[in-house]
């Protein structure tokens, strides 16, 4: 596929219904997966770097896509020390993933690759759903993404995307019911930094949850 999307982008299009335009896993946890997926595909263009759950810029120039530079920015620029230096991957990704969403979503639907619809709740209150648009890419993502799954994600980029996908646990890679598929899954997403940055967070909530 000729001008491939970012990996925000491709996990966007993986995790939205193209005809509903509903989100396959929960928003909130599709959140942290949109910001771990800025993190990767900074990571992937040699601008950042992470060590020990830490998150340093070692390339502070603007990427290409405007947005990515907005969150390189964002980040703590190189330094002479490295003491407490850079960001945490899991609290950057918890604070960052609504606004990075936000973002790409609006990207998309500029682009006409998605559309915008505005529903009430209840009549109410307003939520958007994001069908697929005229320059409809999640077909071929999804095409993409099962053969790179069929042949194992030797690719980093893809095995990248896999772990994203398995953190926010869409039902394309984790199928309900099937234990053994579901371990796998959680072990490819803590095989990836960026992924295990938003497996915390999903799991943090869910302990939350459980705890009320």
């Amino acid at each position: 596929m000729n001008d491939r999307p970012t990996l925000p982008e491709e996990l966007l299009l993986l995790a939205l219904d193209p005809v509903r335009g509903k989100p396959l896993c929960s928003g909130s946890v599709l959140d942290y997966g949109t910001a771990g997926a800025v993190l990767a595909e900074l990571e992937l263009q040699g601008r950042i770097t992470e060590e020990r759950g830490r998150v340093y810029v070692v390339n502070p120039l603007d990427p290409p896509d405007p947005l990515l530079a907005v969150f390189l920015r964002g980040l703590p620029p190189p330094g002479k020390s490295r003491f407490r230096a850079g960001r945490s991957a899991k609290r950057w990704v918890r604070l960052s993933g609504r606004h990075a969403k936000g973002l790409y979503l609006d990207a998309l639907v500029e682009r006409g690759i998605l559309r915008r619809e505005t529903r009430r709740f209840l009549g109410l209150v307003p939520y958007h759903r994001h069908p697929a648009g005229p320059r409809d890419l999640s077909a071929p993502i999804r095409e993409s993404f099962a053969a790179a799954g069929a042949a194992g994600f030797p690719d980093r980029r893809d095995r990248l995307l896999a772990a994203l996908a398995a953190a926010v646990e869409l039902p394309s890679v984790v199928r309900r019911g099937e234990r053994r598929n579901r371990s796998a899954m959680r072990e490819l997403a803590r095989s990836e930094w960026p992924a295990l940055a938003v497996h915390h967070n999903v799991i943090k909530d869910r302990s939350g949850q459980n705890a009320g």
